[in-house]
């Protein structure tokens, strides 16, 4: 039986996390797996992701090779994948959500309390950036790229004092000691799917049905709740968005709990606002979300451009 080819981007995270993938898959199905890597826009463009486009920047090409047959699965980061449909293509598996939240790793051991008031700390996330503003720290925000040694050197080489990142790459690549403090959701709440894996495979073959072994109902809920939410909001506003889904055990079975944020730009202004409901109703439970959200004013969530920062 020929080998399973398992596409990936180059960066040591996404092999890391494509690994992790390809191991799993060979033990449930006892084949040969091969990791493929490929080149997305993302990888190619090192220009800030706002003006990429943001969405999908590292999720096509791998797309594009599925289509053609150059691979048979793509895994990619969750909160990458674009909220749209994805014609001819399924997403086969969640597996196991790693911890979602944000880390801070900043010089001297310090937490994001104790930097001094002007202290360069550096992101390419608007959703960071807002909810940085927001906590009103006075410190300067500074757009950022790079995978996450390039950032992490940064700090300890004095370039920024500094950056926000995503716990689950930090726990992937064994690095959870360079975290100086883990951000409460109440200060930051993550990007819809962070911590998440999506495994994509041809919506025709026979490998959509045989991964759904590795797909994880919890964290699928959760995901398809934060998405949802994305969804609906990015019909209405273009304003920068946080989303926490948990599916917790209640009194009569399993409860999903979805926290919210929309905000300016400049973090001054925001619309934040919770839900519960069914895991079985994950799509509705976020989709309603949004719209409450939508309702109470965050499609006017704009950057008036006398604040405007980060320009």
């Amino acid at each position: 039986m020929t080998a399973i080819r398992l596409g990936t981007r180059a960066s040591l995270l996404a092999t890391t996390q494509s690994t992790w993938v390809a191991e799993r898959i060979s033990q449930a199905l006892d084949r040969e797996v091969v990791l493929v890597e490929v080149t997305t826009e993302g990888d190619r463009d090192r220009g800030p992701l706002a003006q990429l486009g943001g969405t999908g920047v590292f999720v096509s090409a791998l797309r594009e090779a599925l289509l053609d047959g150059r691979i048979d699965v793509a895994v990619h980061s969750l909160k990458d994948l674009p909220t749209g449909p994805a014609a001819d293509i399924a997403l086969a598996a969640v597996p196991l959500r790693e911890d979602p939240r944000d880390v801070v790793v900043a010089r001297d051991g310090l937490t994001l309390g104790e930097l001094p008031v002007g202290s360069r700390l550096g992101t390419g996330s608007p959703r960071r950036s807002a909810q940085l503003h927001a906590l009103g720290l006075g410190l300067e925000i500074v757009d950022i790229r790079g995978n996450v040694d390039t950032r992490i050197r940064k700090v300890h080489e004095g370039e920024y004092d500094a950056v926000v990142l995503a716990r689950a790459g930090l726990a992937r690549l064994g690095r959870l000691d360079d975290a100086t403090e883990v951000l409460d959701p109440l200060q930051m709440l993550p990007a819809p799917g962070q911590g998440a894996l999506a495994v994509e495979t041809r919506s025709d073959d026979v490998l959509a049905a045989d991964l759904t072994v590795l797909d994880e109902a919890r964290s699928r809920a959760a995901v398809t709740a934060e998405r949802a939410v994305l969804a609906t909001l990015e019909g209405g506003c273009s304003a920068p968005i946080g989303v926490l889904a948990e599916v917790v055990e209640g009194e009569d079975g399993d409860e999903l709990w979805v926290r919210a944020v929309a905000l300016s730009p400049d973090g001054e202004l925001s619309v934040r606002m919770s839900a519960t409901g069914d895991p079985a109703d994950a799509d509705g439970v976020g989709n309603r979300l949004a719209g409450d959200m939508l309702a109470e004013g965050a499609a006017r969530l704009t950057d008036p451009p006398k604040k405007r920062q980060d320009a």
